[in-house]
């Protein structure tokens, strides 16, 4: 065997991902879009203002994992020996790092709005030499904001579970904010035209908590992901991978006992599996190989897998 190896995506799951690097690209073109109609259409609206912020954190996501994209599939080195895989982990740390901070700063910037009692005041704006009442233009950006998330986000969540990306996931998350914040935006400035003049606020307070919520969901994800806690699906529940691992290698006839332990690294499973023989087996070296080759069979993620022979497995009570 060697002691280092690169990692290429199975042939359905490159395809996979080269699809969501397409739509990555899309994301960023149609938010750079959205973020332009947002910053002349927003006024003095704290929804708009929010919107406007949470469309443009939205850039972060995509980005990072074309990045991730273009580092995870290094071979391992000196330096790295286990390879370039937890770029995708960090890919997800940025953006829910970014989630997480502007949904606290949104939600803090409603909160104070709302205290003061911040009356906004949408006017009348000339659109071909006639005079418009602004809402209107903002309530327009606010549905074209909507649109393009709808559609990215539903497409990237299949291929985020295909290929197990949770930074390519966190973005679909986001995508979902975002439409949620357009919806709640229009509500907000709705609210002004009929004189409630705290509904603005209040929607910017909606939006923020939701993004904030998000962030705070993937953050306590990824942060478990680094600490090497059992791998988990990317709709975070657990995987149940390992288990599936741990019946196959205690079917073996030669096998008295055993124990997996795995972790997650970006795309990846690296683990050991503990064997502890029955007297007498012959040829254990083979053995050996025999299962490593077995876990790598059984799922395309089982990557970095050592087999570990033992004289006992000792269990805490």
């Amino acid at each position: 065997m060697k002691p280092a190896e690169g990692f290429e995506l199975p042939a359905d799951k490159e395809a996979s991902n080269r699809k969501a690097v397409r739509l990555e690209w899309w994301t960023i073109f149609f938010l750079l879009s959205i973020v332009t109609v947002m910053y002349f259409a927003m006024g003095s609206s704290q929804a708009m203002k929010a919107a406007w912020l949470e469309d443009l954190l939205s850039l972060v996501p995509p980005i990072a994992f074309l990045v991730a994209s273009r580092f995870r599939t290094r071979e391992p080195n000196e330096k790295f020996p286990y390879g370039y895989h937890r770029s995708v982990s960090i890919a997800f740390l940025c953006a829910s790092v970014g989630l997480f901070a502007m949904g606290a700063l949104m939600f803090y910037d409603a909160a104070m709005t709302l205290i003061r009692q911040e009356r906004p005041s949408i006017g009348v704006v000339e659109v071909l030499g006639q005079p418009v009442w602004q809402g209107w233009v903002m309530i327009l950006a606010l549905i074209y904001s909507a649109l393009p998330p709808v559609i990215l986000g539903r497409m990237k969540l299949p291929l985020a579970r295909d290929i197990h990306d949770k930074a390519l996931h966190a973005d679909a998350d986001m995508n979902k904010a975002d439409w949620l914040t357009a919806v709640a935006g229009i509500v907000g400035i709705s609210g002004i035209a009929v004189g409630w003049w705290w509904a603005d606020s209040v929607a910017a307070g909606f939006i923020s908590f939701e993004v904030l919520r998000d962030g705070y969901k993937n953050l306590r994800r990824v942060v478990e992901d680094l600490m090497d806690a059992r791998p988990t699906t990317v709709d975070g529940d657990l995987d149940p991978t390992q288990d599936r691992l741990l019946q196959k290698v205690l079917a073996l006839d030669w096998v008295e006992s055993a124990f997996v332990r795995l972790r997650e690294d970006g795309h990846v499973f690296i683990g050991e599996i503990f064997v502890v023989p029955k007297k007498g087996t012959d040829g254990l070296t083979e053995k050996v190989v025999a299962v490593t080759e077995l876990a790598r069979g059984l799922d395309w993620r089982l990557h970095d897998i050592v087999t570990m022979p033992v004289d006992r497995i000792e269990w805490d009570a």
